[in-house]
């Protein structure tokens, strides 16, 4: 485990970990993202733990976590959202591991590339999610009456459903966990009213 120490390693599994667990919010999977956003973690914080850290970096990297929960909420106002939850990820990240007392430990060439890799990859898969979740359906809506979909979100008086390969703002009179199969009863509009499906196989 001594490669984990070295703060360049650290730095990269640290922003895999962050980027896994936004892509897992932000789209509903497998668990598989899930499990890997955990992976990664649990591998920085040893590496956290063995190094000296800056704490208002530590701080940084918390605050890009707002940022990118509204860009998701709000897919009309994800552009400026996005762009401050990568300031501070990035801003977070490169600076948290302090080996020594140094102010910063990464290496400026492998500092930039990720920073480029990160901001391509979260606005292409945020621009992906909101295209779907803005997109006006061709299909009658009532026929989404009685579907069978899954939460994207946690769903109670509003949330996130996947149906037919579509996002869609969904509210029920029950907490459903993100997750979990739910079935359409309604529609108000474009907001789908749902209950959690307790016939799935």
């Amino acid at each position: 485990m001594e490669f984990l120490l070295n703060p360049n390693v650290a730095y990269v599994i640290l922003l895999l970990g962050v980027l896994f667990a936004f892509f897992s919010a932000s789209t509903p999977g497998t668990g598989i993202g899930e499990l890997a956003a955990l992976f990664c973690l649990v591998l920085a914080g040893y590496a956290a733990y063995n190094l000296s850290i800056h704490w208002w970096a530590l701080l940084l990297l918390a605050l890009s976590v707002p940022p990118f929960v509204f860009a998701v909420r709000y897919p009309s106002k994800w552009l400026p959202y996005l762009g401050i939850c990568i300031l501070f990820l990035v801003s977070g990240s490169m600076f948290l591991f302090a080996p020594n007392g140094v102010l910063i430990s990464v290496n400026p060439v492998l500092a930039l590339t990720t920073s480029v890799i990160v901001s391509v990859a979260m606005w292409y898969v945020l621009r992906q999610f909101v295209d779907v979740a803005t997109r006006h359906p061709a299909h009658d809506l009532n026929m989404l009456v009685g579907e069978v979909g899954t939460a994207a979100s946690d769903v109670f008086k509003e949330g996130t459903v996947q149906v037919r390969g579509e996002l869609w703002s969904a509210r029920s009179d029950v907490n459903i966990p993100s997750g979990s199969a739910v079935r359409v009863i309604a529609r108000e509009g474009f907001l789908l009213i749902v209950e959690k499906n307790n016939h799935s196989s």
